[in-house]
């Protein structure tokens, strides 16, 4: 069988899309399966008119097209098709976007959503909200988890240069993009409050968008050390050697870094918003995800010891359920199910 993917996940470092869209390709193709690229442009638009076209008129060699986040096709592709819808957060809160580019967004998906035979959603919470906001009916949606790498986890030998001057320090991790519907402000001015002020926060991801009041908060810490985008090394670094992960976002349609993180046998500390409920585990719950609530979870995550020396053994196990190669099956059974 040959599988167009999305190229603009695969190609380009866009968080969490694109180490799905890495697995299944990788997967896909350790199964003997032969992937394509989908073309893409520097642009939204461009793009969007460029991933109609190879819908509408790719190789008679493909035999189905995949767009892998959120939006895709203009106009029906030609042939069998499959939509990854990872979440509506606006169903749940009004800071993942501004209101126009939300109206955008929601047409968008709207649109790729009916003319796509079938929706993969990434969590039950993200189906739920798919069905709900654009109609969809149960039948039309398949549930396929993510994945955990065991590489990710898997420290390098030496720290990595860049990371050095954390090799004696005790700090708490946050990891994942930079946007507003991280609550990352919340996050910065929690370790401002008295609980917290003598703790040090590392921030690693890259800046996704609407980003600046995140950055600057980051800036007004003495203790917040903000790293920016980091490499595979630096990030299986990071997580073998932080004292707690926090992760107090608003909504996430799966939260890759939570599992992550328990995969690496590291407390984690995080919202329950959208699909943090499924897929935390023995996580603790922040309390809330104002500054208060988040510095109460913090604080409490960090004195628990019982619950601490239990997480190295309970957190991957829990991660162990949820694996690329199980991700990868239930997308090719799909895959066959469409092809026919």
């Amino acid at each position: 069988m040959e599988i167009a993917l999305s190229g603009r996940f695969i190609e380009r470092n866009v968080g969490g899309n694109s180490t799905y869209g890495r697995a299944l390709q990788k997967g896909l193709e350790a199964r003997g399966q032969h992937t394509v690229l989908i073309p893409y442009r520097s642009s939204a638009l461009s793009t969007a008119i460029a991933e109609t076209r190879y819908g509408r008129s790719h190789p008679a060699s493909v035999d189905l097209v995949h767009f892998l986040a959120d939006t895709g096709p203009l106009v029906a592709p030609r042939g069998p098709s499959v939509l990854t819808v990872h979440g509506v957060a606006s169903r749940w809160t009004d800071v993942s976007r501004s209101h126009v580019a939300n109206r955008v967004w929601l047409a968008r998906v709207a649109r790729a959503v009916r003319l796509c035979d079938r929706i993969i959603t990434v969590s039950h919470s993200s189906a739920s909200d798919v069905s709900e906001v654009f109609g969809v009916p149960a039948d039309r949606i398949t549930v396929i988890y993510h994945g955990l790498e065991a590489a990710v986890i898997d420290p390098p030998t030496e720290t990595p240069e860049r990371l050095r001057f954390l090799a004696d320090e005790e700090f708490v991790l946050y990891l994942g993009n930079i946007e507003p519907r991280k609550n990352l402000v919340n996050l910065a001015r929690a370790f401002a409050t008295d609980a917290l002020r003598s703790t040090r926060l590392v921030v690693a991801g890259r800046p996704a968008w609407d980003y600046d009041e995140s950055l600057a908060a980051f800036n007004a810490a003495d203790n917040v050390d903000y790293l920016g985008f980091v490499s595979d090394d630096e990030r299986s670094w990071l997580y073998t050697h932080c004292r707690l992960f926090v992760f107090p976002s608003h909504y996430e349609g799966f939260g890759l870094p939570v599992l992550e993180a328990l995969g690496a046998g590291v407390p984690v500390a995080c919202s329950d918003r959208g699909s943090l409920a499924e897929v935390a585990g023995p996580a603790k719950v922040l309390p809330g995800i104002d500054v208060g609530g988040i510095s109460d979870g913090i604080e409490d995550a960090l004195s628990d010891d019982q619950w601490r020396s239990r997480i190295g053994s309970l957190g991957p196990q829990w991660a162990s359920k949820f694996t690329w190669e199980r991700s990868v099956d239930k997308h090719l059974d799909l895959y066959r199910e469409l092809v026919g």
